[in-house]
């Protein structure tokens, strides 16, 4: 494989900076390989809308299908709050693209390097080694995707909305070996996460996962926990996880929650994966930064582009096979910002290098 072929998707505020990063870094460590990247720029969310009347165009849909995997921005924005809500950018575009693509798994690591717990809302005592967990969220299933889905007027003037939530035992199976297979490369330990107590589908989805382990992981340490005790858990001592197992909004909730404990959300990349293979044998996904657009900080050369990097380096890992690929950007980015904490050059939260600059010191301690 000496070819790299990739959609992008820049998408809208501060995505396209960060992705000129990205890529940057992505064909400096790929050089040292012999390796040529082939990444083709489509539109996606406002920035499409803008264009081409839609989040999502059908051009960017054949893009996306005539490539090995997916290299998202962030995207929507004020500009295009006042849409429908089917129509906004987040909406109409990214979940679209998980249920075209059928990418079901969202593997979101949670890392605080240790030099960095002070970038972290929790005490430093409670997280003295930093911070080292994943998130694994099933992604098309649920309370976003059932149906039926609607808003309808009732009788006497009244209105209700309903969303539903479904899930099928062979959907939970699917996830749930995606975390064995996240488990095994680990500490061998899941917690699965649901609301047992009240939902009906998640008292199948916790016999499901029980049954699932049992026959084909027993190795594995599983332990349940109720999504409000996650949440409470996550905040108090964090490493007591491993590897988070969930379904799709708790998975979203308790994600976002982990980002900020992880004290900086330009640090946290993410992977959706599906069960088609691209040409290379490998899973196709859609690899993106956890934050949002920035619009406040949009075109000012302040955007943290470490997510998006990041992002690019759990495509080399899952998408075309690069282990040493991937955990050498890893390496260089934990020593960009290792090296520039140290010497005041970078304060998350604070002043800090520029975006360009970040990128830069980046390719060069590949």
């Amino acid at each position: 494989m000496d070819k790299l072929k990739f959609a992008v998707l820049p998408g809208d505020g501060i995505g396209p900076e960060v992705m000129a990063v990205a890529l940057e870094v992505l064909a400096r460590a790929s050089e040292a390989d012999g390796l040529t990247l082939e990444p083709v720029e489509a539109d996606a969310g406002g920035i499409a809308i803008d264009r081409h009347g839609t989040a999502l165009p059908e051009e960017t849909l054949r893009i996306c299908s005539e490539s090995d995997a997916i290299l998202f921005g962030s995207v929507g924005g004020p500009k295009w709050e006042s849409l429908p809500p089917r129509e906004q950018p987040e909406r109409a575009a990214l979940l679209p693209l998980r249920k075209h693509f059928s990418l079901f798994a969202n593997l979101r690591p949670g890392l605080l390097y240790p030099e960095l717990i002070d970038a972290s809302p929790l005490k430093a005592d409670r997280i003295p080694d930093g911070i080292d967990l994943v998130c694994i969220r099933e992604l098309t299933g649920g309370l976003y995707f059932g149906q039926p889905k609607e808003t309808r007027d009732l009788p006497g003037g009244d209105r209700e909305a309903v969303d539903t939530m479904i899930y099928k035992k062979s959907e939970i199976e699917l996830i749930t070996d995606v975390a064995i297979a996240t488990a095994r490369s680990r500490k061998h330990r899941i917690c699965s996460v649901d609301k047992a107590n009240v939902l009906e589908n998640s008292v199948l989805w916790r016999k499901t996962v029980t049954e699932y382990l049992a026959v084909h992981a027993p190795e594995i340490e599983l332990t349940h926990m109720y999504v409000d005790n996650a949440a409470m858990q996550l905040a108090r001592d964090p490493n007591q996880f491993d590897v988070i197992l969930t379904e799709n909004m708790f998975g979203d909730i308790l994600s976002d929650e982990m980002a900020v404990i992880c004290g900086s959300l330009g640090m946290l990349s993410s992977a959706s994966l599906g069960t088609v293979e691209n040409r290379h044998g490998h899973r196709f996904g859609l690899y993106e930064p956890a934050g949002g657009t920035a619009p406040d900080i949009a075109g000012k050369d302040l955007a943290n582009p470490c997510a998006q990097v990041l992002s690019g380096a759990m495509m080399l890992r899952f998408s075309f096979g690069l282990e040493k690929l991937a955990d050498r950007i890893e390496a260089a980015v934990r020593r960009t910002v290792v090296d520039g904490t140290r010497t005041g050059d970078i304060a998350f939260g604070g002043k800090s290098v520029g975006t360009r600059e970040m990128g830069r010191a980046i390719a060069n301690h590949l």
